[in-house]
């Protein structure tokens, strides 16, 4: 498979460079943005953009694509999890282009370009060179190199006027943060928006740039909307020339999460049950260890991942990580001994030391520099509420040995 997309790449490679020989005049050359909407899976929830490159005197129609990876490759997801991945400048004919997203339920926008002749020709020159097989790889950053970030990058750089947006592109904006622009096209994936509040640290919630904000395709796309080219003689014009709707799909056909439980809902109800479990141990004067294998389990291994993308994981935002504190490694070290303990009904000093750390944990919530999930209170609460318990099943004079 891998041999074949290459194979495929390599001839389109020499297809753009043979038809693109011929300068034609400026009219006959077209350059668009086009930004496609959220697909169903996680990598595709904030959108998608890509470059189409028309001159229809001679048959070309291209859309040059930041955002080709193989899934498949070699430890593609450690790789993504340590900020390892490669993404490749991918070439295809428009038609396939488009149809693959119709075939998605994907809508698609076109936003035609208002560029001279000389940036238009420069424009396609840049892609054409970073299509080279030399140079089409590049190491891929979600928020700082993606294919967004791409595509804007090569516009700016080919346009020789005064590009002008309506804000300032590299002031902090107090109230925006990337976890802040990921709630906001995550909302209606609660799961994905769990998972990933879980892997961001505190860094993704400082103030960021307009900027660094058009690391979302839509954002990307309405900042280009506004934008206003100034030439020599101070004649302004907008950057975009049209926009228009390549793809439309019906709301009754756009594909939905289908989620039948919330993270907060599924919290929750963990939360009442090990909260009835444990009334009812105290009631009997049980133990129920296998709760706390269960739970402290599961805490460990939710620690393990996240002390891993603090240590090992390029991603800028991955560190530090507050939650460190609720959910950590020591919980699967500690695990045997703290059983136990428990289970002879001996005082355990992990389990004190715990009960403190979630204590401070659930008084510092508020100060605390990082935005927490919500449905992380009711884990933090079972965690509390099983070192607690077992803690009050161990002073108990009638269960002391």
């Amino acid at each position: 498979m891998k041999r074949f997309l290459t194979a495929v790449l390599c001839c389109l490679s020499i297809a753009i460079c043979s038809r693109s020989q011929t300068t034609l005049p400026a009219d006959s050359i077209r350059v668009s943005l086009l930004t496609c909407g959220a697909g169903s899976e996680i990598y595709s929830l904030f959108g998608h953009t890509a470059i189409r490159y028309e001159q229809p005197a001679k048959g070309i129609d291209f859309v040059f694509n930041y955002g080709i990876f193989n899934f498949n490759a070699p430890n593609f997801v450690l790789r993504f999890t340590l900020g390892e991945t490669d993404y490749l400048l991918g070439v295809s004919e428009y038609r396939h282009f488009v149809n693959s997203y119709q075939h998605m339920k994907r809508d698609v926008w076109e936003q035609e370009l208002n560029l001279t002749q000389e940036e238009k020709l420069r424009l396609v020159a840049q892609l054409e060179e970073n299509y080279r097989p030399e140079n089409r790889e590049y190491r891929y950053n979600f928020f700082f190199d993606n294919c967004a970030t791409r595509p804007r990058d090569q516009i700016e750089k080919a346009i020789t006027r005064q590009l002008v947006y309506t804000d300032e592109m590299n002031e902090k904006v107090e109230t925006e943060s990337f976890r802040k622009m990921i709630h906001k096209y995550t909302e209606n994936h609660p799961w994905s928006r769990f998972g990933i509040d879980l892997c961001l640290g505190s860094e993704a919630d400082k103030p960021i740039s307009r900027r660094e904000m058009t690391f979302v395709p839509f954002y990307l796309m309405d900042v280009f909307g506004q934008a206003k080219i100034i030439g020599n003689e101070q004649a302004e014009a907008s950057l975009v020339k049209g926009c228009k709707q390549l793809v439309s799909i019906p709301q009754s056909e756009l594909l939905s999460s289908g989620n039948l439980i919330t993270p907060i809902q599924a919290s929750l109800l963990i939360f009442i049950i090990i909260t009835i479990l444990t009334i009812y141990g105290l009631r009997k004067q049980k133990t129920l260890w296998i709760i706390d294998l269960l739970l402290f389990a599961s805490a460990g291994i939710a620690g393990c991942i996240l002390a891993f993308l603090v240590l090992f994981s390029q991603h800028p935002t991955v560190s530090p990580n507050y939650l460190l504190f609720v959910f950590h490694p020591l919980h699967l070290l500690c695990l045997p001994w703290m059983l136990r303990k428990v289970a002879k009904r001996k005082k355990s000093i992990y389990l004190s030391i715990n009960l403190v750390v979630l204590t401070l944990f659930l008084l510092l919530w508020t100060f605390i520099p990082q935005e927490i999930n919500l449905a992380v209170l009711p884990l933090v609460l079972c965690l509390w509420i099983r070192s607690a318990s077992n803690l009050v099943l161990t002073y108990n004079p009638k269960t002391r040995e």
